[in-house]
């Protein structure tokens, strides 16, 4: 499957971090921004996502709540966590809950970029036939 521009959905409750990771992923990707996890999950149910960021600790739902109910009804949507709260028994729940990954924050732009393109080229073969990607 050939993907011409994916949705990534940025969900975090804080609109500077939302503003800087589109700013980071567009134009390679459509962003599609969230402020919290129930909008998060209101818009993968109306709109056509490809990858989901989201941060831990938000208001009406965490991170790890949005990505278990996401992945009851889009199971293959991969979807990666950012805490500022890292420690074990998180990244133990978040792989239980079938995420692509779990990143500490603060991260790094390299480290993120790196992590969504492994995403969506194992997800999707995304990038694999372009050597810019």
């Amino acid at each position: 499957m050939r993907l011409q521009l994916p949705s990534l959905l940025i969900t975090d409750d804080d609109l500077d971090f939302r503003e800087t990771l589109r700013a980071v992923f567009e134009p390679r990707f459509h962003t599609i921004l969230a402020g919290d996890g129930q909008e998060a999950l209101d818009i993968v149910r109306e709109q056509e996502v490809h990858l989901l960021l989201l941060d831990m600790h938000m208001p009406r739902l965490t991170g790890l709540e949005t990505l278990r109910q996401v992945k009851q009804f889009k199971s293959r949507l991969p979807c990666i966590l950012i805490s500022a709260g890292l420690d074990e028994n998180l990244a133990d729940a978040a792989r239980q809950a079938n995420a692509f990954s779990v990143l500490p924050k603060p991260i790094s732009r390299r480290e993120l970029t790196s992590t969504v393109e492994l995403a969506m080229r194992r997800i999707y073969n995304w990038g694999a036939d372009d050597p810019a990607a």
